[in-house]
């Protein structure tokens, strides 16, 4: 590759982004910080995903809006030809239409500090060139020709061995056919592994009919191993199921009773609340992508969850909880909060739209061993503390925003969660740690065997010797870092506009009026967050705001088993409670709901009108899916936006 375009450096500072667009002034300093954690949402978003998955639909929508500097195809009309970011590049969620849409964009290279563990191997399975390395840049400035294709041979043995079959789809039709075998020593001997070490290990191919399993695996490895559950959702199956028939036609799907299809994303698009002009652009083409997968699930036999359909509504990694998730057991969706089902002991996370057409076909998922680090939680959390402030207090650690644990582009950490201090909370409440492991940049955590989870686990899965399938670590088993934590020395957390890493705590915060509640999926629509809203919304009617009064939008996360709707257990809502008894019920976080707004009408341009200003009546979240981060929006857990901690503080 010869630098025949421009390079466009992802900055800080929007102004440099501007005039870079604007072919205005010298390239930025070397030294200009570079933005942190650019994120999946700001490449590509979630009105333009619904539009289709190829390059030719998407490049023009790359980095639209992206810090107010970006205009639609400005990078593509711009001429740009490789992409400069900073550290955590590729952040959120695992579309992997965030890599197409480079490609569509007439992106040839990305070069950036580190790189988020799904983009990163999105890129890989894509084709899209990548690097940490800045030398790179510089020859190419000074005119040299790269051989983008030499960057692969940095890669581990897997990445390579896909790089050099030409992808993993014709790679997987190689694999079954025998005419490659695993990159990886088949002969390892035993050694003391933590959960996820020996849940790889247990789960490692060897070859077709061949029983899977290994000695021990360490960090750094790469192995295939085998998948157990696998689903998809209506952003990304039609793309997956378009992947899988360019390789391998009507051949059928491998363990179909072992993948579910989820109609989650978009079931509220055509709300009354969402405006019209959201509607007249996004409702056709989501209708569309959600029939893709309806046809997909018929003609292969999987199931489908959703409004209407065979199978229940709910949101995709809720569900999984509730009925389908086994420990011991490898899960990956298509979708970043897989997480959430390591609470259930088993190794759970986030793959992008090729693995999961290849793990369809080939029965397994190609996976880097990470580093582990150990949580041991001590403490009584008083009833007051929730795991919400756990996670977010940790994840903004320098330990973790930092990523100290990073020693190689393509390292990957989990978090191991342990301790008596985790009996105190249940399974729904203890998914929170595992869900928002992703938003900590890590690929997922896990929950060593306690009560809750053993309990839980002999309620949800009758018939099944759960004793027998749970995984403890091995005495003596090798962790990066073991954290202890005493609850006492956890304060009541929110997660600030940007990244949930910008945490603070709560005592920072003053007093802050409440413009809109939602009550939503990812870590606030189980049936305990429901609950413990009820207890906050029930109170009396407070005088409205500034902003007016609106009632708290609801998104439950799933059914709940067995026809225990969460729903019923939500009261007609109030939006403020008693002062002095909510002082006493602060399990939930919170977050500045005008600096959401803001962040909300920064991200979704369509929800202002053409003053710029708020439309009457803007929604909380039409789609039932909250914002967390400011720039995922669409795709972020929501607890109720006042919560307990806001709600204390509302005038």
């Amino acid at each position: 590759m010869k630098l025949t375009g421009r390079v466009l450096w992802l900055t800080d500072d929007p102004d440099t982004v501007r005039n870079q667009l604007a072919g205005e002034g010298a390239a930025p300093a070397a030294d200009a910080p570079l933005h942190y954690g650019v994120n999946t949402d700001a490449m590509i978003s979630g009105a333009a995903c619904t539009l289709g998955y190829t390059g030719e639909i998407l490049g023009p929508y790359f980095l639209e809006n992206f810090k107010e500097a970006v205009q639609k195809d400005s990078v593509r009309q711009g001429g740009f030809q490789v992409m400069v970011g900073g550290d955590a590049y590729g952040s959120g969620s695992s579309r992997e239409v965030a890599v197409v849409a480079h490609q569509g964009a007439g992106i040839e290279l990305v070069v950036a500090k580190s790189f988020q563990r799904i983009f990163q191997e999105n890129m890989v399975y894509s084709g899209l060139p990548f690097t940490t390395d800045f030398s790179v840049l510089e020859r190419l400035q000074k005119g040299e020709d790269v051989d983008l294709a030499a960057l692969a041979d940095e890669l581990p043995p897997f990445f390579r061995a896909v790089a050099g079959n030409g992808g993993l789809m014709r790679y997987g039709t190689r694999l079954l056919a025998g005419e490659v075998t695993p990159s990886y020593d088949l002969e390892r001997r035993a050694r003391p592994m933590n959960c996820v070490e020996k849940i790889i290990a247990q789960r490692t191919f060897r070859a077709p009919g061949e029983a899977t399993g290994i000695g021990s695996v360490a960090p750094g490895d790469q192995v295939l191993c085998e998948a157990g559950f696998r689903g998809m959702h209506e952003y990304t199956a039609g793309m997956v199921m378009h992947l899988y028939a360019s390789e391998w036609g009507d051949t059928p799907v491998t363990r179909p009773a072992e993948v579910a299809a989820f109609e989650d994303h978009f079931v509220l698009l055509s709300h009354e609340t969402v405006p019209l002009k959201v509607k007249g652009q996004r409702l056709a083409p989501a209708m569309a992508l959600t029939e893709e997968m309806v046809e997909a699930c018929d003609k292969n036999g999987i199931r489908l969850h959703g409004p209407g359909r065979p199978l229940p509504p709910g949101v995709c990694h809720r569900v999984v909880v509730e009925e389908y998730g086994l420990p011991g057991t490898i899960i990956v969706l298509t979708d970043s909060h897989t997480p959430t089902a390591g609470v259930l002991n088993s190794f759970a996370f986030g793959v992008g739209s090729t693995a999961m057409a290849f793990a369809l076909r080939t029965g397994l998922i190609p996976v880097t061993v990470p580093k582990t680090v150990r949580v041991e939680v001590t403490g009584d959390a008083q009833g007051i503390l929730s795991p919400k402030d756990l996670i977010l207090h940790l994840i903004g650690d320098p330990y973790f925003r930092e990523e100290h644990w990073r020693e190689s582009p393509t390292d990957t950490c989990v978090v191991e969660f342990a301790g008596p201090g985790l009996d105190q909370w249940n399974v729904d409440e203890l998914s929170v740690l595992t869900n928002m492991t992703v938003e900590g940049g890590l690929m997922t955590g896990i929950v060593a065997p306690c009560k809750p989870v053993r309990d839980f686990l002999v309620a949800h899965r009758p018939g099944t010797n759960i004793d027998s399938l749970l995984v403890e670590p091995d005495p003596g088993a090798h962790y990066v870092k073991t954290i202890q934590v005493d609850l006492a020395d956890v304060p009541l957390t929110v997660a600030t506009p940007g990244d949930s890493r910008n945490r603070a705590p709560l005592a920072e915060h003053g007093a802050v009026d409440v413009h809109n509640v939602v009550i939503a999926s990812c870590t606030g629509g189980s049936l305990a967050d429901l609950r413990a809203a009820a207890e906050v919304l029930k109170g009396p009617r407070g005088e409205a705001g500034g902003a007016g009064h609106r009632d708290p939008v609801l998104g439950p996360g799933g059914q709940g088993r067995r026809g225990r709707g969460p729903a019923r257990a939500v009261p007609q809502p109030g939006l403020r409670g008693d002062p002095a008894r909510l002082r006493l019920l602060h399990r939930e976080r919170a977050r500045d709901p005008q600096r959401r707004r803001d962040h909300r009408l920064h991200h979704q341009p369509e929800l202002r009108s053409s003053d710029g200003r708020p439309r009457p009546g803007l929604p909380g979240l039409a789609r039932g899916r909250g914002g967390l981060r400011g720039d995922r929006q669409a795709h972020r857990p929501a607890r109720a936006l006042t919560c307990r901690h806001a709600l204390l503080n509302s005038r």
